[in-house]
Protein backbone atom coordinates (compact mmCIF):
# COMPACT_ATOMS: atom_id res chain seq x y z
CA UNK A 1 0.00 0.00 0.00
CA UNK A 2 1.29 3.60 -0.82
CA UNK A 3 -0.34 7.12 -1.08
CA UNK A 4 0.29 10.36 -2.41
CA UNK A 5 0.08 13.73 -0.73
CA UNK A 6 0.19 17.03 -1.38
CA UNK A 7 1.26 19.90 0.57
CA UNK A 8 0.41 23.16 -0.89
CA UNK A 9 2.51 26.39 0.44
CA UNK A 10 -0.01 27.19 3.17
CA UNK A 11 0.84 24.31 4.99
CA UNK A 12 -2.14 21.87 4.17
CA UNK A 13 -2.59 18.16 3.82
CA UNK A 14 -4.93 17.16 1.07
CA UNK A 15 -4.93 13.24 -0.36
CA UNK A 16 -4.81 12.08 -4.03
CA UNK A 17 -4.87 14.01 -7.08
CA UNK A 18 -5.47 17.28 -5.29
CA UNK A 19 -4.87 21.14 -5.86
CA UNK A 20 -5.25 24.00 -3.49
CA UNK A 21 -8.22 25.91 -4.12
CA UNK A 22 -8.20 29.48 -5.24
CA UNK A 23 -9.76 32.78 -5.73
CA UNK A 24 -11.72 33.02 -9.21
CA UNK A 25 -11.15 36.56 -10.40
CA UNK A 26 -14.57 37.50 -12.93
CA UNK A 27 -12.98 40.11 -14.50
CA UNK A 28 -14.11 41.67 -17.85
CA UNK A 29 -10.95 43.81 -18.52
CA UNK A 30 -7.58 44.21 -16.78
CA UNK A 31 -6.82 47.96 -16.14
CA UNK A 32 -3.69 48.70 -14.32
CA UNK A 33 -2.67 52.59 -12.86
CA UNK A 34 0.78 52.20 -15.00
CA UNK A 35 1.49 56.10 -15.17
CA UNK A 36 2.60 56.92 -18.79
CA UNK A 37 2.75 52.89 -19.67
CA UNK A 38 -0.94 52.31 -20.02
CA UNK A 39 -2.88 55.35 -21.38
CA UNK A 40 -6.52 56.82 -21.60
CA UNK A 41 -7.18 55.52 -25.21
CA UNK A 42 -8.73 52.90 -27.21
CA UNK A 43 -7.65 49.74 -28.45
CA UNK A 44 -7.09 49.95 -31.99
CA UNK A 45 -10.38 48.31 -34.05
CA UNK A 46 -10.20 45.29 -36.24
CA UNK A 47 -10.15 46.57 -40.27
CA UNK A 48 -9.32 49.93 -39.56
CA UNK A 49 -6.09 49.97 -41.24
CA UNK A 50 -4.94 49.00 -44.30
CA UNK A 51 -2.18 46.47 -44.36
CA UNK A 52 -0.19 48.89 -46.60
CA UNK A 53 0.24 51.08 -43.48
CA UNK A 54 2.64 48.06 -42.59
CA UNK A 55 6.10 47.47 -43.93
CA UNK A 56 7.02 43.93 -44.24
CA UNK A 57 9.73 42.06 -42.15
CA UNK A 58 11.91 41.32 -45.23
CA UNK A 59 12.20 45.46 -45.44
CA UNK A 60 13.76 45.35 -42.10
CA UNK A 61 16.00 42.69 -42.47
CA UNK A 62 18.10 44.79 -44.58
CA UNK A 63 19.16 46.36 -41.58
CA UNK A 64 18.03 44.59 -38.96
CA UNK A 65 19.52 41.26 -40.14
CA UNK A 66 20.61 39.85 -36.80
CA UNK A 67 17.34 40.93 -35.01
CA UNK A 68 15.08 39.29 -37.78
CA UNK A 69 17.27 35.94 -37.51
CA UNK A 70 17.13 35.87 -34.11
CA UNK A 71 12.84 36.53 -34.47
CA UNK A 72 12.71 33.93 -37.58
CA UNK A 73 12.03 30.63 -35.50
CA UNK A 74 10.59 31.77 -32.35
CA UNK A 75 7.16 31.82 -31.16
CA UNK A 76 6.18 35.28 -32.67
CA UNK A 77 6.91 34.49 -35.47
CA UNK A 78 5.23 31.02 -35.65
CA UNK A 79 1.88 32.97 -33.71
CA UNK A 80 -0.52 32.09 -36.08
CA UNK A 81 0.80 28.74 -37.76
CA UNK A 82 1.58 27.20 -34.46
CA UNK A 83 -0.34 23.96 -35.57
CA UNK A 84 -1.64 23.58 -31.85
CA UNK A 85 -2.88 26.72 -32.20
CA UNK A 86 -4.37 26.21 -35.24
CA UNK A 87 -6.13 22.70 -34.69
CA UNK A 88 -7.78 25.05 -31.62
CA UNK A 89 -8.82 27.83 -33.61
CA UNK A 90 -10.51 26.54 -36.22
CA UNK A 91 -12.57 23.97 -34.02
CA UNK A 92 -13.19 27.35 -31.69
CA UNK A 93 -14.22 29.16 -34.52
CA UNK A 94 -17.01 25.66 -35.85
CA UNK A 95 -18.00 25.34 -32.27
CA UNK A 96 -18.71 29.06 -31.35
CA UNK A 97 -20.07 30.39 -35.43
CA UNK A 98 -16.72 32.37 -35.65
CA UNK A 99 -17.97 34.70 -32.76
CA UNK A 100 -13.96 34.34 -31.38
CA UNK A 101 -12.40 34.72 -34.35
CA UNK A 102 -11.11 38.22 -33.77
CA UNK A 103 -10.79 37.81 -29.92
CA UNK A 104 -8.24 34.87 -30.32
CA UNK A 105 -6.47 35.96 -33.69
CA UNK A 106 -6.22 39.51 -32.63
CA UNK A 107 -2.82 38.32 -30.66
CA UNK A 108 -1.96 35.72 -32.99
CA UNK A 109 -1.77 37.67 -36.56
CA UNK A 110 -2.31 41.43 -35.02
CA UNK A 111 -1.51 43.02 -38.54
CA UNK A 112 -4.24 40.83 -40.49
CA UNK A 113 -6.54 41.99 -38.16
CA UNK A 114 -6.29 45.65 -37.75
CA UNK A 115 -6.89 44.98 -41.58
CA UNK A 116 -9.57 43.27 -42.32
CA UNK A 117 -7.66 40.06 -43.65
CA UNK A 118 -8.74 37.83 -40.82
CA UNK A 119 -11.29 36.72 -40.13
CA UNK A 120 -11.54 34.25 -42.34
CA UNK A 121 -9.45 32.66 -40.31
CA UNK A 122 -8.32 30.58 -43.88
CA UNK A 123 -7.73 33.43 -45.97
CA UNK A 124 -5.85 32.37 -48.68
CA UNK A 125 -4.96 35.70 -50.03
CA UNK A 126 -3.29 37.22 -47.10
CA UNK A 127 -0.75 39.74 -48.12
CA UNK A 128 2.79 39.60 -47.32
CA UNK A 129 2.60 42.41 -44.52
CA UNK A 130 -0.07 40.53 -42.79
CA UNK A 131 0.81 37.21 -42.96
CA UNK A 132 3.53 37.69 -40.40
CA UNK A 133 2.53 36.25 -37.17
CA UNK A 134 3.50 38.75 -34.67
CA UNK A 135 6.17 41.06 -36.97
CA UNK A 136 8.79 43.80 -36.77
CA UNK A 137 6.85 46.51 -38.21
CA UNK A 138 3.46 45.83 -35.90
CA UNK A 139 5.48 45.60 -32.67
CA UNK A 140 7.33 48.78 -33.30
CA UNK A 141 4.16 50.52 -34.29
CA UNK A 142 2.46 50.18 -30.76
CA UNK A 143 2.50 53.38 -29.72
CA UNK A 144 0.42 53.20 -26.55
CA UNK A 145 -1.68 50.61 -24.52
CA UNK A 146 -5.61 51.29 -23.74
CA UNK A 147 -5.63 47.87 -21.07
CA UNK A 148 -3.60 45.52 -19.90
CA UNK A 149 -5.16 41.98 -21.71
CA UNK A 150 -6.72 40.74 -24.70
CA UNK A 151 -5.44 42.57 -27.08
CA UNK A 152 -5.23 45.60 -25.81
CA UNK A 153 -2.78 47.99 -27.80
CA UNK A 154 -3.10 51.12 -29.89
CA UNK A 155 -0.95 50.55 -32.66
CA UNK A 156 -0.18 53.66 -35.15
CA UNK A 157 2.05 52.81 -37.67
CA UNK A 158 3.63 55.35 -39.61
CA UNK A 159 7.26 56.74 -40.61
CA UNK A 160 8.12 56.87 -36.63
CA UNK A 161 9.01 53.61 -34.97
CA UNK A 162 9.14 53.12 -31.48
CA UNK A 163 11.83 51.55 -29.03
CA UNK A 164 13.79 51.94 -26.10
CA UNK A 165 16.77 53.88 -26.92
CA UNK A 166 16.21 57.63 -27.14
CA UNK A 167 19.57 58.30 -29.79
CA UNK A 168 18.63 56.17 -32.39
CA UNK A 169 19.08 57.67 -36.19
CA UNK A 170 17.61 56.07 -39.35
CA UNK A 171 17.93 56.88 -42.73
CA UNK A 172 14.86 54.68 -43.57
CA UNK A 173 12.51 55.71 -40.97
CA UNK A 174 12.10 58.19 -37.77
CA UNK A 175 12.92 56.89 -34.57
CA UNK A 176 11.32 57.68 -30.72
CA UNK A 177 11.82 56.66 -27.53
CA UNK A 178 9.25 54.86 -25.71
CA UNK A 179 9.40 53.66 -22.16
CA UNK A 180 6.62 51.30 -22.83
CA UNK A 181 9.11 49.13 -24.47
CA UNK A 182 10.95 48.77 -20.99
CA UNK A 183 8.25 47.77 -19.39
CA UNK A 184 6.34 44.55 -18.76
CA UNK A 185 2.98 45.95 -19.52
CA UNK A 186 4.28 45.83 -23.30
CA UNK A 187 4.17 42.29 -22.98
CA UNK A 188 1.15 42.12 -20.78
CA UNK A 189 -1.15 43.20 -23.83
CA UNK A 190 -1.21 39.80 -25.04
CA UNK A 191 -0.10 37.52 -22.20
CA UNK A 192 -2.81 38.33 -20.02
CA UNK A 193 -6.23 36.44 -21.36
CA UNK A 194 -9.69 37.23 -19.83
CA UNK A 195 -12.54 34.70 -21.42
CA UNK A 196 -14.66 38.14 -23.22
CA UNK A 197 -17.94 36.55 -21.83
CA UNK A 198 -17.47 33.89 -18.26
CA UNK A 199 -14.82 36.62 -17.56
CA UNK A 200 -12.64 33.57 -15.72
CA UNK A 201 -8.41 34.49 -16.29
CA UNK A 202 -7.29 32.44 -19.16
CA UNK A 203 -3.69 33.29 -19.33
CA UNK A 204 -2.38 34.89 -16.19
CA UNK A 205 1.29 35.03 -17.46
CA UNK A 206 1.03 39.34 -16.36
CA UNK A 207 -0.99 39.23 -13.44
CA UNK A 208 1.27 36.32 -11.50
CA UNK A 209 4.34 39.25 -12.42
CA UNK A 210 2.47 42.25 -11.27
CA UNK A 211 1.67 40.65 -7.94
CA UNK A 212 4.83 39.23 -7.01
CA UNK A 213 8.51 39.54 -5.80
CA UNK A 214 9.56 40.39 -9.80
CA UNK A 215 7.93 43.09 -10.23
CA UNK A 216 8.67 44.84 -6.69
CA UNK A 217 12.15 44.20 -7.76
CA UNK A 218 11.52 45.97 -11.04
CA UNK A 219 12.80 42.67 -12.77
CA UNK A 220 10.80 43.51 -16.22
CA UNK A 221 9.70 40.78 -18.59
CA UNK A 222 12.28 41.64 -21.16
CA UNK A 223 14.95 41.33 -18.76
CA UNK A 224 14.26 37.53 -18.87
CA UNK A 225 13.09 36.87 -22.20
CA UNK A 226 15.12 39.26 -24.33
CA UNK A 227 18.61 38.86 -23.00
CA UNK A 228 21.21 35.43 -23.54
CA UNK A 229 20.36 35.08 -19.81
CA UNK A 230 17.75 32.35 -18.79
CA UNK A 231 16.76 33.68 -15.49
CA UNK A 232 18.49 36.49 -14.89
CA UNK A 233 19.53 39.36 -17.19
CA UNK A 234 22.59 39.29 -19.11
CA UNK A 235 24.41 41.65 -21.37
CA UNK A 236 24.06 41.02 -25.52
CA UNK A 237 26.44 43.87 -26.39
CA UNK A 238 26.24 44.59 -30.14
CA UNK A 239 24.62 47.14 -32.76
CA UNK A 240 20.67 47.24 -32.88
CA UNK A 241 21.38 47.48 -36.82
CA UNK A 242 23.96 48.53 -39.58
CA UNK A 243 25.41 51.62 -39.30
CA UNK A 244 24.28 51.89 -36.12
CA UNK A 245 26.41 53.05 -32.68
CA UNK A 246 27.67 50.03 -30.58
CA UNK A 247 25.77 49.88 -26.96
CA UNK A 248 26.72 47.78 -23.72
CA UNK A 249 23.07 45.86 -24.89
CA UNK A 250 20.32 45.05 -27.70
CA UNK A 251 17.51 43.11 -26.39
CA UNK A 252 17.31 39.64 -28.26
CA UNK A 253 14.76 38.96 -30.48
CA UNK A 254 14.12 35.21 -29.85
CA UNK A 255 11.81 35.27 -27.20
CA UNK A 256 12.58 31.87 -25.22
CA UNK A 257 10.02 30.33 -23.75
CA UNK A 258 8.91 26.44 -22.81
CA UNK A 259 7.46 25.37 -25.98
CA UNK A 260 9.37 22.44 -26.84
CA UNK A 261 6.15 20.97 -28.82
CA UNK A 262 5.87 23.59 -31.38
CA UNK A 263 8.95 24.06 -32.06
CA UNK A 264 10.04 20.81 -32.32
CA UNK A 265 6.96 19.82 -34.99
CA UNK A 266 8.12 22.87 -37.32
CA UNK A 267 12.02 21.62 -36.74
CA UNK A 268 12.71 24.95 -35.09
CA UNK A 269 15.71 23.35 -33.50
CA UNK A 270 17.63 26.00 -32.18
CA UNK A 271 14.54 27.87 -30.54
CA UNK A 272 13.74 24.08 -29.19
CA UNK A 273 17.12 23.72 -27.43
CA UNK A 274 16.97 27.25 -25.71
CA UNK A 275 13.28 26.17 -24.53
CA UNK A 276 14.81 23.01 -22.88
CA UNK A 277 17.52 24.72 -21.72
CA UNK A 278 15.38 27.51 -19.77
CA UNK A 279 12.88 24.55 -18.84
CA UNK A 280 16.25 22.94 -17.38
CA UNK A 281 16.87 26.30 -15.38
CA UNK A 282 13.51 27.52 -14.09
CA UNK A 283 12.67 25.38 -10.68
CA UNK A 284 14.70 23.36 -7.69
CA UNK A 285 13.93 20.12 -6.88
CA UNK A 286 14.96 19.07 -3.52
CA UNK A 287 14.30 15.08 -2.26
CA UNK A 288 13.93 14.74 1.65
CA UNK A 289 15.12 10.88 1.67
CA UNK A 290 15.72 8.61 4.98
CA UNK A 291 19.07 6.99 5.56
CA UNK A 292 17.45 3.54 6.80
CA UNK A 293 14.18 1.78 6.70
CA UNK A 294 13.58 -1.96 7.83
CA UNK A 295 11.19 -4.62 5.82
CA UNK A 296 7.48 -3.31 7.10
CA UNK A 297 8.62 0.29 8.22
CA UNK A 298 6.41 3.06 6.43
CA UNK A 299 8.46 5.33 4.39
CA UNK A 300 7.38 8.95 3.65
CA UNK A 301 9.78 10.64 0.82
CA UNK A 302 9.02 14.20 0.76
CA UNK A 303 9.56 15.86 -2.82
CA UNK A 304 10.06 19.93 -2.97
CA UNK A 305 9.62 22.17 -5.50
CA UNK A 306 10.96 25.52 -6.22
CA UNK A 307 9.78 28.25 -8.85
CA UNK A 308 13.78 29.64 -8.68
CA UNK A 309 13.66 31.20 -11.49
CA UNK A 310 10.36 32.28 -13.20
CA UNK A 311 8.60 35.53 -12.97
CA UNK A 312 5.76 34.18 -13.10
CA UNK A 313 4.00 30.99 -12.20
CA UNK A 314 4.97 27.37 -13.07
CA UNK A 315 3.84 26.50 -15.82
CA UNK A 316 2.11 29.91 -17.06
CA UNK A 317 0.10 30.61 -20.33
CA UNK A 318 -2.57 29.24 -21.45
CA UNK A 319 -3.06 26.66 -18.56
CA UNK A 320 -5.72 24.19 -19.16
CA UNK A 321 -3.18 22.54 -21.46
CA UNK A 322 0.09 22.81 -19.84
CA UNK A 323 1.50 19.95 -17.17
CA UNK A 324 4.30 19.85 -14.84
CA UNK A 325 4.78 17.01 -12.55
CA UNK A 326 6.75 14.91 -10.44
CA UNK A 327 7.52 11.06 -11.37
CA UNK A 328 9.13 9.03 -8.54
CA UNK A 329 10.37 5.75 -8.94
CA UNK A 330 11.74 3.23 -5.86
CA UNK A 331 13.23 -0.03 -6.84
CA UNK A 332 15.42 -1.88 -4.69
CA UNK A 333 19.20 -2.57 -6.08
CA UNK A 334 17.75 -5.77 -8.43
CA UNK A 335 15.04 -3.38 -10.59
CA UNK A 336 12.19 -4.66 -7.86
CA UNK A 337 9.45 -1.99 -7.84
CA UNK A 338 7.95 -0.54 -4.67
CA UNK A 339 6.37 2.56 -5.81
CA UNK A 340 5.67 4.20 -8.52
CA UNK A 341 4.10 7.61 -9.09
CA UNK A 342 3.89 10.29 -12.56
CA UNK A 343 4.60 7.53 -15.35
CA UNK A 344 2.72 7.60 -18.92
CA UNK A 345 0.60 5.04 -19.50
CA UNK A 346 0.64 3.36 -23.15
CA UNK A 347 -1.80 6.02 -24.20
CA UNK A 348 0.04 8.88 -22.64
CA UNK A 349 -1.78 9.73 -19.63
CA UNK A 350 0.17 10.64 -16.56
CA UNK A 351 -0.78 7.81 -13.72
CA UNK A 352 -1.02 8.73 -9.82
CA UNK A 353 0.37 11.71 -9.89
CA UNK A 354 0.11 15.57 -9.08
CA UNK A 355 -0.39 17.37 -11.92
CA UNK A 356 0.63 21.64 -11.63
CA UNK A 357 -1.79 22.97 -14.00
CA UNK A 358 -5.38 24.70 -14.12
CA UNK A 359 -8.81 22.98 -14.08
CA UNK A 360 -11.40 24.83 -15.79
CA UNK A 361 -15.33 23.61 -16.14
CA UNK A 362 -17.91 24.66 -18.41
CA UNK A 363 -21.43 25.79 -18.45
CA UNK A 364 -22.54 22.33 -16.60
CA UNK A 365 -19.94 21.87 -14.27
CA UNK A 366 -17.88 19.22 -16.16
CA UNK A 367 -14.40 19.92 -16.67
CA UNK A 368 -13.17 21.07 -20.50
CA UNK A 369 -10.16 22.23 -22.06
CA UNK A 370 -11.70 24.11 -24.47
CA UNK A 371 -11.06 27.70 -24.01
CA UNK A 372 -14.30 29.27 -25.74
CA UNK A 373 -16.44 26.77 -23.31
CA UNK A 374 -14.67 27.88 -20.04
CA UNK A 375 -17.06 29.77 -17.17
CA UNK A 376 -15.05 28.44 -13.62
CA UNK A 377 -11.88 27.16 -12.32
CA UNK A 378 -12.06 24.11 -10.38
CA UNK A 379 -8.55 24.65 -8.95
CA UNK A 380 -5.51 25.67 -9.45
CA UNK A 381 -2.07 24.68 -8.11
CA UNK A 382 0.42 25.96 -10.30
CA UNK A 383 3.56 27.43 -8.53
CA UNK A 384 4.31 31.12 -7.50
CA UNK A 385 7.49 33.10 -7.90
CA UNK A 386 10.04 32.11 -5.13
CA UNK A 387 7.05 29.43 -3.51
CA UNK A 388 7.72 26.32 -3.59
CA UNK A 389 5.10 23.45 -3.29
CA UNK A 390 5.91 19.94 -1.21
CA UNK A 391 4.79 16.42 -1.84
CA UNK A 392 4.89 13.38 0.51
CA UNK A 393 5.18 9.79 -1.18
CA UNK A 394 4.68 7.34 1.50
CA UNK A 395 5.11 3.69 0.75
CA UNK A 396 5.99 0.18 2.71
CA UNK A 397 9.21 -1.46 2.47
CA UNK A 398 8.32 -4.92 1.18
CA UNK A 399 9.54 -8.29 2.45
CA UNK A 400 13.19 -9.36 0.75
CA UNK A 401 14.28 -6.10 -0.18
CA UNK A 402 17.67 -6.01 -1.72
CA UNK A 403 19.13 -2.73 -0.60
CA UNK A 404 20.18 -0.04 -1.36
CA UNK A 405 16.56 1.23 -2.31
CA UNK A 406 16.77 3.56 -5.09
CA UNK A 407 14.54 6.65 -5.04
CA UNK A 408 14.69 8.36 -8.65
CA UNK A 409 12.56 11.57 -8.54
CA UNK A 410 12.14 13.67 -11.76
CA UNK A 411 10.23 17.29 -12.73
CA UNK A 412 8.97 17.09 -15.63
CA UNK A 413 6.98 19.21 -18.12
CA UNK A 414 4.91 18.62 -21.42
CA UNK A 415 2.69 21.70 -23.30
CA UNK A 416 -0.06 19.65 -23.90
CA UNK A 417 -1.78 15.89 -22.38
CA UNK A 418 -1.08 13.89 -25.45
CA UNK A 419 -4.60 12.79 -25.54
CA UNK A 420 -5.49 16.34 -26.21
CA UNK A 421 -3.17 16.23 -29.03
CA UNK A 422 -4.44 13.07 -30.51
CA UNK A 423 -8.17 14.68 -30.59
CA UNK A 424 -7.33 17.64 -32.37
CA UNK A 425 -4.74 15.77 -35.06
CA UNK A 426 -6.88 12.68 -35.62
CA UNK A 427 -4.10 10.86 -37.46
CA UNK A 428 -2.02 10.72 -33.98
CA UNK A 429 0.19 12.70 -35.57
CA UNK A 430 2.63 14.05 -33.06
CA UNK A 431 3.93 12.39 -29.49
CA UNK A 432 4.20 15.50 -27.36
CA UNK A 433 7.52 15.52 -26.06
CA UNK A 434 8.53 14.86 -22.45
CA UNK A 435 11.05 17.36 -21.17
CA UNK A 436 12.84 16.35 -17.98
CA UNK A 437 13.96 19.97 -15.93
CA UNK A 438 15.67 18.45 -12.68
CA UNK A 439 16.16 15.38 -11.56
CA UNK A 440 17.54 13.60 -8.03
CA UNK A 441 18.42 9.56 -7.16
CA UNK A 442 18.67 9.07 -3.83
CA UNK A 443 19.04 5.86 -1.74
CA UNK A 444 18.09 4.05 1.39
CA UNK A 445 20.05 1.49 3.11
CA UNK A 446 23.18 2.55 1.21
CA UNK A 447 24.32 5.21 -0.96
CA UNK A 448 22.82 5.61 -4.54
CA UNK A 449 24.83 8.23 -7.19
CA UNK A 450 22.73 11.06 -8.07
CA UNK A 451 22.75 12.19 -11.20
CA UNK A 452 21.12 15.50 -11.61
CA UNK A 453 19.88 17.22 -15.08
CA UNK A 454 21.97 20.04 -15.80
CA UNK A 455 20.16 22.67 -14.74
CA UNK A 456 19.07 24.55 -11.64
CA UNK A 457 21.23 22.87 -8.96
CA UNK A 458 19.84 19.04 -8.27
CA UNK A 459 20.34 18.22 -4.77
CA UNK A 460 19.44 14.89 -2.42
CA UNK A 461 18.45 16.12 0.95
CA UNK A 462 18.09 20.20 2.75
CA UNK A 463 18.76 22.53 -0.07
CA UNK A 464 19.05 25.96 1.41
CA UNK A 465 17.13 28.18 -0.03
CA UNK A 466 18.93 31.31 0.86
CA UNK A 467 21.21 30.33 -2.04
CA UNK A 468 18.44 30.43 -4.46
CA UNK A 469 17.32 33.98 -2.82
CA UNK A 470 20.80 34.94 -3.65
CA UNK A 471 21.38 34.00 -7.08
CA UNK A 472 17.74 35.36 -8.33
CA UNK A 473 19.31 38.68 -6.63
CA UNK A 474 22.31 38.50 -8.55
CA UNK A 475 20.33 40.34 -11.82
Amino acid sequence: MYSLLLINIDGDFKKGYVVKNISIFIILTFFFACAGIVADASPTEADSLSHEDFTSYSTCNRCHAITTSQWEGSMHYHAFDDPFYQEELKLASEETNGSLDVFCTRCHIPVSVVSGQVPPIDNPDISEEADEGVGCDFCHSVKESSEIGNGGYAVAPSETKYGPFDDSESTFHESQYSEFYTKSEYCGMCHQITHPTSGVVLDDTYQAWSEGPYAEEEVQCQDCHMTPGITEFEANPGRAGSGAPKRDHISVHNFAGANVFVTGILGEDDHKEMAIKRLQEVATLEVNIPENAQPGEEVAIKVSITNSGAGHNLPTGLTEARQMWTQVDIKDSQGREIYSSGNLDEDGNIENGIIYWALYSDADGNHTQKLWEITDVISDNRIAPESTAVEVHNFTVPEGVVDPIIVDTKLLYRSAPQHLIDELFEEKEYEVPTVEMESVKGGINGEVESEGTPGFGSIVGLISLLTVYLFRRKM
